[in-house]
């Protein structure tokens, strides 16, 4: 921090040789760092891109309720579970402090995803594939989504949201 204003006309000053090299390396670092984050993006698979929407919790509640009454094969410790065609759109609602619904998928085919939450932020990790969003309310997350395992994989919410955070664990099944 200088105590002293610079001297007019400083800007127009030649910059010494050494102090240019140090400005053409930190520009050529920082060129290769913001193509990396792209190409990493890209090959490095790690979570996918997604396209958000603004709505209010009220309509996204409304979209995810008929979504589960129109798939909905039974219930899971009174939460619905539902089964939806491939190539669907399928709704997964976060709230204190549950996720609903239990989903269950085919493995190999894709589904477009719409993720939101109806109260507070919450995350959405699914676990062991590792894959993490933030989930606020208001905004509609979408994404694809093809599992290319069978088996069963948790949903857990990895921003606390509350006294029953802990317990706010989903659940995706994939069948063959």
């Amino acid at each position: 921090m200088a105590l002293l204003p610079p001297e007019e006309g400083w800007y127009f000053k030649k910059v010494a040789k050494d102090e240019k090299m140090w400005i053409a390396l930190a520009l050529v670092v920082c060129l290769i760092l913001f193509f990396w984050m792209v190409v990493w993006h890209i090959y490095g698979k790690q979570n996918p891109s997604f396209t958000t929407y603004r709505t209010t919790p009220q309509e996204f509640n409304a979209l995810a309720t008929a979504f589960m009454e129109k798939y909905k094969t039974g219930e899971m410790n009174g939460i619905p579970v539902v089964e939806p065609p491939p190539n669907s759109d399928v709704f997964l609602v976060a709230k204190m402090w549950r996720w609903e619904p239990v989903l269950v998928l085919k493995k190999g085919q894709e589904y477009r995803f719409h993720i939101s939450s109806l109260d507070l932020l919450h995350g959405f990790s699914l676990q062991p594939v590792n894959m993490n969003f933030m989930v606020f309310p208001g905004y509609d997350y979408v994404l694809t989504f093809k599992p290319t395992s069978a088996g069963e994989f948790a949903i857990v919410c990895n921003e606390f949201c509350g006294i029953g955070h802990h317990m706010m664990i989903g659940k995706i099944i994939v069948k063959e």
